[in-house]
This record gives C-alpha cells, sequence and structure tokens, in this order.
C-alpha cells in the first residue's frame, strides 16, 4: 500500500510540473512546489494559488470594456387631421447635383458621334413601314441589343428588314434561318427562341403590334423592364413611370423615369 502512495504522490508530482510549464498563472513565479508532508505547505500553496487566480481576474475586471453605439433609423410621420390616422412620409430621393451632372453630359453628348446614335433603337426601324410594324421593329432592336455591341445590333436589323421584319414573317421563319439572320448577336440562341415566342404571342393577342404598357411588355419573353421602359418612350413616346420600386437600384430607375426622362428630349 505504501509503493502505491508513493506511485500515486509521484503522478501529482509531475501534474504539477506540467501546470507550472503550461499554465499563464505559473509562468511569473520562481516559487517550487515540492512533496511535503505538512498540511501548512499544501494550504499555503493553495493560497497562493487563489491569490494569483483573485489578481488575474482583477486584471481582466479593469480592462474597459467598447462600447457598441446603435443608432436606430428615424421613420417620419406626418399625421392626418380627420381621422388621426398615421402615415409614413415619402418623400423622392434625388442624387446630389444631379441637374449639375445632367449639364456635364449633354455637354459631353453635343457632338453626337457614338455608334448608339447611328444605329440604335431608334435608328433601327424602317420608316416607311406601317406604324404598327416600326413599333414591332423597335422592340426586336431592343431585344438583340441586350449584352451586344451597337454595330451588331444595326446589321442585324438590316438583315432581318430585308428579310422581312414583320412579327407574322418572324413566326414564319425557322429557326435556323432566324439564327443567321441576327448572327453573332449576344446570346443569339436564346434570342431566336424569345423572337418566335415573343412574335406569336404579338400575332394572337395584340394582332402584330406590342403592349403599350410596362406591364403588357414585361410579359413577353426576352423583354425586361428596361426594354420596356425604352420601348415606352422610342415607340409608344410615351414616358413610363416605374411603381413601388424595392431595391436602390430600382429606386435609382425610378429616379431616371420621373425627373430625368422628362429633361432629357435632346
Amino acid at each position: 500500500m505504501l509503493r502505491n502512495v508513493r506511485c500515486e504522490t509521484r503522478r501529482l508530482c509531475y501534474v504539477v510540473q506540467i501546470l507550472k510549464m503550461s499554465s499563464p498563472y505559473f509562468m511569473q513565479s520562481s516559487a517550487v512546489l515540492t512533496r511535503s508532508s505538512s498540511h501548512g505547505a499544501g494550504g499555503g500553496s493553495a493560497a497562493s494559488l487563489r491569490s494569483k487566480l483573485s489578481s488575474r481576474q482583477g486584471d481582466v475586471d479593469a480592462v474597459p470594456a467598447r462600447k457598441v453605439k446603435v443608432e436606430a433609423e428615424e421613420i417620419k410621420v406626418e399625421y392626418d387631421g380627420d381621422d388621426g390616422a398615421s402615415r409614413v412620409k415619402t418623400e423622392h430621393w434625388e442624387p446630389p447635383d444631379w441637374m449639375k451632372q445632367l449639364g456635364f453630359i449633354r455637354e459631353m453628348r453635343s457632338c453626337r458621334d457614338a455608334p448608339v446614335d447611328n444605329m440604335g433603337a431608334e435608328k433601327c426601324y424602317d420608316t416607311q413601314a406601317p406604324a404598327h410594324v416600326r413599333r414591332f421593329q423597335v422592340l426586336v432592336s431592343l431585344m438583340l441589343s441586350s449584352q451586344t455591341k451597337d454595330q451588331v445590333t444595326g446589321a442585324a436589323m438590316q438583315r432581318l428588314r430585308a428579310h422581312g421584319c414583320t412579327a407574322e414573317n418572324i413566326v414564319a421563319t425557322d429557326d435556323k434561318k432566324l439564327g443567321e439572320l441576327i448572327y453573332p448577336v449576344g446570346f443569339w440562341r436564346n434570342k431566336v427562341k424569345f423572337l418566335k415566342q415573343t412574335s406569336a404571342m404579338l400575332v394572337t393577342e395584340f394582332g402584330g403590334d406590342i403592349p403599350n404598357s410596362v406591364e403588357g411588355l414585361v410579359r413577353l419573353p426576352g423583354v425586361g423592364p428596361k426594354m420596356a421602359h425604352l420601348a415606352m418612350d422610342i415607340a409608344w413616346d410615351q414616358t413610363s413611370h416605374c411603381e413601388s420600386p424595392p431595391n436602390t437600384k430600382i429606386t435609382f430607375q425610378s429616379f431616371c423615369c420621373v425627373f430625368v426622362s422628362p429633361v432629357c428630349r435632346w
């Protein structure tokens, strides 16, 4: 039994040495713990350990806590005088100095020498064609222009007009031939599909014409909000407005529709 006690004592000493070497609470101390049969020595070591722990805890508590400032977003509220119901005040967002920047853009664009000035959607339709055909050709040029240079779009529209760029003729043209006519516009295979689907819808629902609203235009395959607003401006000569913008990008688009478009008739 005495041998077992000695073994356990050796193990305890080994553990204490490991703690001295690894624990930060003992790194700055030069005291050495040894085996002792005196209970007083053990009590002194325990008291020393408690003292060190208390000192370390005091150092931690002394570190000032970093304050985090949280600012609540203020919402302006207007009150209706009749029923007392509260309503959130809505204000139109405007970029700073936008009229000044618009003046710089007008000055920079005064020469009218960009490719879009000669090959954009305003220049790609047949001026001698009936009104509904002209509007259809404006929409087709906008659909082709996505991810495509104006020069490429203009050349593709010339080939389509020579072939016969009406909704009825596009429906009657096979996919291979239509692809040859619009190549190499960006994503031309997808655009072949969209042109065929859109033309079929226009023939069935609008007699070969295009819808006269943004909501109707975005229903067409391959037509997004940007194309729809441009089609309203160029094909229908109407300034369209964005409704209930859900994010910053569309908020800016809404600002352009409401404020910029009316003053951008060059």
